[in-house]
């Protein structure tokens, strides 16, 4: 009965992407906890381009990207894994070069993994060897269907490489620990968030310091405190134009300046006031108070690229599968 239902949902998507689209007419498909982000991203976009409608779209971005794949017409992608638009280039759907179509390899904004804790602190979470300990629960959602858990069990991993002097055997062990102790595994990053926030299950949320940002400020430090790690990963966003479908609507114009304005002063400001770190320096300057010093580590330099990360980590049997399948 679940598999009908999830079908007829299916179908019902794929048929409302098979409608007539106008030039004036975009639907943007995006991260999950991105919701509030682009209301206001697409009200400011809306108002400088009048009689133009942009339609949201979200979900962990890997369940997007092969929504995409299977005939969502999405203009745009703005994701927060390179791997789900790599995805995509791979189906024929976006271009192989489209880090160049836009700024900082087509990251407008960056965050990082960060821990949002129960108000004083109970269970004195400081840093991700505390996430390991038997008296600890830790929600976050499932990597294999949420960027925004990948970059979480990736932070994890170099922090432990680093704590462990890359000791293979250590890391792992590190890395089932810290997933066992995780009651729920959510689909995606604003689901986690419920589990941990309304049905008060687990003692620590890790999710996009964005996210974190936006659950204190909306629930009050006397509810939830934010915890910065010593350490975290880089988490990029990645945007681009899903050219195939672009082509097929007549949006590409409309879909580019859409993107172009998350770029500019205006659509930096809103970023930033989302919790996200602008990559304008200006924009970045005037919210540096917001914002705590954290030491990032980049999936470069820790993993060896995104190329790499997909094959040894990420890939069916790997060792995320190994940690998953531990449980």
């Amino acid at each position: 009965m679940k598999r009908f239902f999830l079908g007829v949902a299916a179908a019902g998507l794929l048929l409302a992407s098979s409608q007539a689209w106008s030039a004036d007419k975009l639907l943007n498909a995006s991260y999950d906890v991105g919701r509030e982000l682009f209301v206001q991203v697409n009200k400011a976009f809306i108002s400088e381009h009048p009689g133009v409608t942009v339609d949201q779209s979200h979900a962990g971005t890997s369940a997007q990207a092969r929504a995409i794949a299977e005939g969502l017409g999405a203009d745009v992608v703005t994701f927060n894994q390179v791997t789900d638009v790599d995805f995509l280039v791979k189906k024929g759907l976006v271009s192989a070069d489209w880090q160049k179509d836009f700024p900082d390899n087509a990251s407008p904004f960056y965050s990082l993994p960060s821990f949002l804790v129960r108000a004083g602190n109970p269970k004195h979470i400081k840093d991700w060897n505390d996430l390991v300990r038997d008296d600890v629960q830790v929600i976050f959602p499932n990597p294999k269907t949420s960027g925004n858990a990948r970059y979480t069990y990736l932070a994890a991993t170099a922090y432990a490489k680093e704590a462990f002097k890359g000791d293979d055997a250590k890391v792992k062990e590190f890395i089932t620990k810290l997933f066992n102790n995780v009651p729920i595994f959510d689909t995606g990053g604003r689901a986690a968030t419920t589990t941990f926030v309304q049905r008060e299950i687990g003692d620590v949320l890790i999710t996009f310091e964005s996210e974190t940002r936006g659950i204190r400020k909306e629930y009050g430090d006397d509810k939830f405190e934010q915890v910065t790690p010593s350490v975290s990963l880089l988490a990029e966003f990645p945007v681009a134009i899903v050219d195939k479908v672009a082509d097929e609507h007549g949006t590409r114009d409309l879909a580019k300046s859409y993107l172009d304005f998350l770029y500019t002063p205006e659509g930096q400001g809103i970023a930033a006031d989302n919790g996200l770190r602008a990559r304008d320096a200006a924009v970045a300057a005037k919210y540096k108070a917001d914002f705590p010093d954290v030491r990032l580590l980049t999936v470069e330099d820790v993993f060896g690229g995104w190329d790499k990360v997909q094959k040894e980590h990420f890939a069916a049997g790997g060792l995320l599968d190994q940690a998953y399948g531990s449980r």
